[in-house]
């Protein structure tokens, strides 16, 4: 095989690549005629740990984000 064919082959083969990458591809679309087509949102405190109650649920937020308060860690011990 001679120099030229092998960089045509190359080239050829660069602007195969290059073609193929620049494809457009479909989305999903979960908006349509002016209602959310996707999943339900739930409430955060509808789970299996805290099973709908809701002062479980942010007792347990104000506890998390007490231990990750550095000011509060230091006093605590």
């Amino acid at each position: 095989m001679s120099v030229r064919k092998l960089a045509l082959a190359v080239a050829a083969g660069a602007l195969a690549l290059t073609l193929v990458a620049c494809g457009d591809k479909p989305t999903v679309t979960v908006y349509k005629q002016g209602q959310y087509q996707g999943k339900p949102d739930t409430q955060p405190w509808d789970n299996e740990q805290f099973k709908g109650d809701k002062v479980a649920w942010e007792k347990a937020v104000k506890a998390r984000s007490l231990g990750q308060n550095e000011y509060e860690r230091i006093i605590a011990h």
